[in-house]
């Protein structure tokens, strides 16, 4: 979501000064390396003064950095203390830096809901938090969103993402896959569409009553599939016709993953329009 957001602000450079933080890795100044108009922070979301050497002067903070499932699982420690830590130097560096009136986006997930089979698939913001057994990732995600909805921020929002068709999605080798039950349900959205989004916000004039709010991401009715029919649907883009040929029934969960359809994902593109 990062990326895609990223490349949908700098279309916006001609009105906009964009500052990303970005950890100095090898891999991440090679895809940075074309972004020659942006100003780049070279550092790390858990270290404080890298933080704030990143915000000073801002008006938007669009904090996408998380360490997502299934790497979250296996890293408590580590998910902890950059979903949690994260939010917590933004916070603290918003206070000494003065910034009372910027406008806080964090991106959140429908994994903070939990489990949501048939016949309780449609849901809405306000529904009960009750993440799944075991899922860390969605854990520290509710800890990060209720420490910015206590913060007393004049300017905030929690955007709930919910699963997100990107190009690498097809390559996704990890047992996680079978994590979900067959029946499951999910509203996608397209990341370019996330992207999108991102840059409405800092771009568009919105009303003061679009801020301090929690709304779901999801690409609306034709983005809605079950499990059966989005794995279907994904094969038969590398030529796989019928997905019971490849795999087993009880190959997957019967319980304890996330997924809804939502109510009310139209309220935020009423105002973003992505």
């Amino acid at each position: 979501m990062g990326r895609e957001g990223l490349s949908h602000l700098v279309k916006c450079s001609d009105h906009l000064d964009i500052v990303t933080l970005v950890r100095p890795t090898e891999k991440n100044r090679k895809m940075m390396a074309p972004y020659i108009d942006i100003e780049i922070v070279w550092g790390d979301i858990t270290n404080y003064e890298d933080v704030k050497a990143s915000l000073e002067g801002v008006d938007y903070i669009l904090h996408l950095a998380a360490l997502v499932s299934p790497e979250a699982d296996g890293k408590p420690e580590l998910a902890w203390r950059i979903n949690v830590g994260s939010v917590e130097n933004i916070l603290k560096a918003i206070d000494e830096l003065g910034l009372h009136q910027v406008k806080l986006v964090y991106i959140g997930t429908v994994a903070q809901t939990g489990d949501r089979l048939p016949p309780i698939h449609w849901g809405r913001v306000g529904d009960p938090i009750k993440p799944s057994i075991f899922d860390n990732y969605a854990v520290t995600k509710i800890a990060a969103e209720r420490k910015i909805i206590e913060s007393g921020l004049e300017y905030w929002v929690s955007l709930r993402q919910t699963g997100m068709l990107h190009t690498g999605l097809v390559s996704t080798l990890d047992g996680i896959i079978f994590h979900q039950p067959l029946k499951n349900v999910l509203e996608w959205v397209t990341a370019d569409d996330s992207g999108r989004l991102l840059a409405n916000i800092c771009t568009k004039e919105l009303p003061k009553e679009f801020w301090r709010n929690i709304y779901n991401i999801g690409g609306g009715e034709s983005c809605r599939k079950n499990n059966y029919e989005f794995t279907s649907m994904i094969l038969k883009t590398i030529g796989i016709e019928d997905i019971e040929k490849i795999f087993e029934p009880n190959w997957f969960a019967i319980r304890n993953f996330h997924g809804q359809y939502f109510l009310d994902s139209d309220i935020l593109n009423d105002y973003l329009d992505f």
